[in-house]
């Protein structure tokens, strides 16, 4: 799985090395090393909702912020690597 998170200016500036740096350790915490990959990426094009981050090459965007990361991660990432 290869989640790309937004690091553009509007995301920079909503926290997206914080979210990165969660998502590092949650993928760590849960050793998922060989089947998560974390990619920083230039604008999603979702500006306007929080930290951008796409999963693989999925249209959705989701909007994750310092408080939602942990619930992204358990809600969103595990269910997605069972499937």
């Amino acid at each position: 799985m290869l989640i790309s998170v937004c690091i553009g200016s509007a995301c920079h500036l909503k926290g997206s090395y914080d979210v990165i740096d969660k998502l590092q350790e949650l993928v760590e915490d849960n050793n998922l090393g060989n089947k998560v990959e974390l990619k920083a990426v230039f604008c999603l094009g979702n500006c306007q909702n929080g930290v951008s981050v796409k999963i693989n090459e999925e249209e959705h965007i989701y909007s994750v912020t310092k408080k939602t990361v942990n619930t992204f991660f358990e809600e969103v990432v595990k269910p997605k690597l069972t499937e």
